[in-house]
């Protein structure tokens, strides 16, 4: 069949977070029209990622080495520990660079509808980080949706009683914003977490 290619590369593209057929069909169209080598570069770069990243052994983020340059990194505070769920998360924090201390890297969260319960993101080792002696106080940054809150939660509960200082990010009305056009649960969170 001679689509078959054109349509194992537009089903390739549809596994993608937020992509339907109309939108992988446009990507794999353009990339053969007008981008053949941009496709061998793309093609080449998933290729080395997917057999070279592996997770680091101390956050459990992406990494080429055993143990990721964050973690390396002497400069870093071994006394903080952030949690998130996502590397994108990590990025995200990192791009502010007002946290300079360590993560964990939950690769998940608590969805018992989905069948994702504590082993699956891996609660234990995430208490053994937590419990090295060097970390004093965890900061939990997982999303505040309903399955962050509850990650959030049951790891926030496990590690107050470890003894552990436990915070979490702080939620509220987005900087530049204005209190009318702000969402009720916003502004409701805002009130309760005031300083």
């Amino acid at each position: 069949m001679p689509d078959s290619s054109l349509n194992a590369l537009i089903e390739a593209l549809r596994r993608l977070p937020g992509v339907g057929v109309k939108t992988a069909s446009r990507m794999a169209f353009h990339l053969l029209q007008h981008d053949r080598e941009g496709a061998q570069l793309l093609a080449q770069a998933l290729q080395q990622a997917s057999t070279r990243m592996r997770h680091c052994s101390l956050c459990h983020t992406f990494t080429e080495g055993e143990v990721c340059a964050t973690c390396l990194d002497p400069q870093r505070d071994a006394s903080k520990l952030c949690i998130v769920e996502t590397p994108a998360d990590q990025a995200a924090l990192e791009r502010t660079a007002a946290y300079r201390g360590r993560y964990f890297v939950l690769m998940g969260k608590l969805s018992p509808l989905d069948g994702i319960g504590p082993r699956d993101i891996g609660l234990a080792k995430l208490f053994e980080r937590a419990t090295d002696g060097a970390v004093q106080e965890v900061i939990l940054a997982t999303n505040f949706t309903a399955e962050g809150e509850a990650t959030a939660h049951v790891i926030g509960e496990a590690l107050k009683q470890r003894g552990l200082k436990v915070t979490r990010l702080a939620r509220g009305v987005p900087a530049g914003s204005e209190l009318e056009y702000v969402d009720l649960g916003t502004i409701a969170h805002a009130l309760v977490d005031r300083r």
